[in-house]
């Protein structure tokens, strides 16, 4: 891990990587804000963004709109 503030980010990745935790779980974490460990939860945030499908991105929308 190279960063500017990497000292407040690295024991939450050493933590995942012996949990063996992915994104995912980093993402649902509730972090303390502001801090440099943020940059953790938006790659996780990424990453489910990633996963959305554009057929699951129709199906939010619709139920969104109902919701209204």
């Amino acid at each position: 891990l190279v960063a500017r503030h990497a000292g407040e980010m690295i024991s939450e990745i050493t933590l995942a990587m012996v949990a063996g935790a992915g994104l995912k779980t980093l993402s649902k974490t509730i972090h303390p804000y502001p801090t440099q460990a943020e940059v953790i939860r938006k790659a996780g945030d990424a990453y489910l963004r990633s996963r959305l499908t554009p057929t699951v991105k129709k199906l939010f929308a619709k139920f969104l709109a109902w919701r209204r």
